[in-house]
């Protein structure tokens, strides 16, 4: 074989691995996270102009309309406190305290970033409807549950979206890992 043809065939399989690694760490792409804490993970460039192009790429992908970080500060978790992944079938219990912000909101996803279709038509927690948010828990489980509940729909894996509005801080710093909720679960 000569040698350009090498090249050539290198060359193309080079560009086709690199596109395709790209476009699954974009698809796989936790909201752009790149700082984690605990099974939450979050960044710093969410609607800013200076964000990433790693950044931009996974919101225009996910559909998320990304706030500035003094407006709203996103986590994502797509594993609980024990670093397994959210599994549709088990139940799980989400557990904090008062998050330093005006408001909050706890909405679950399916992996690409959709809501999950569910015959209650709950998708999404807020902080108006946490009757103590001193100390409040929310069940994720594929059935019905007393109390808060976000329903996973039974599919196979999910992640949950954790929004906190109007930080207390200015949107300059992250949460702790005592300050975000824990995510155990209790069953499948």
């Amino acid at each position: 074989m000569k040698p350009w043809a090498r090249y050539l065939i290198c060359a193309v399989a080079g560009l086709a691995l690199g596109a395709g690694a790209a476009v699954q760490r974009v698809r796989t792409g936790a909201l752009g996270a790149s700082t984690a804490i605990g099974p939450w993970t979050t960044g710093k460039d969410f609607g800013t102009a200076g964000a990433s192009a790693f950044t931009r790429a996974v919101v225009s992908l996910r559909g998320i309309l990304a706030l500035p970080a003094h407006e709203a500060r996103y986590y994502n978790a797509a594993v609980d406190s024990a670093g397994e992944p959210l599994d549709g079938k088990c139940r799980y219990r989400v557990t904090g305290k008062a998050l330093p912000s005006k408001w909050w909101s706890l909405t679950l996803y399916d992996h690409p970033g959709y809501l999950v279709s569910n015959q209650a038509n709950v998708f999404s927690i807020a902080s108006a409807h946490v009757p103590n948010p001193a100390n409040w828990s929310v069940v994720v489980a594929p059935s019905e549950q007393a109390g808060l509940w976000l329903p996973t729909g039974r599919i196979d894996r999910f992640e949950l979206t954790l929004r906190t509005y109007l930080p207390d801080d200015g949107g300059v710093g992250n949460l702790t890992r005592d300050q975000l909720p824990s995510i155990v679960k209790e069953g499948c």
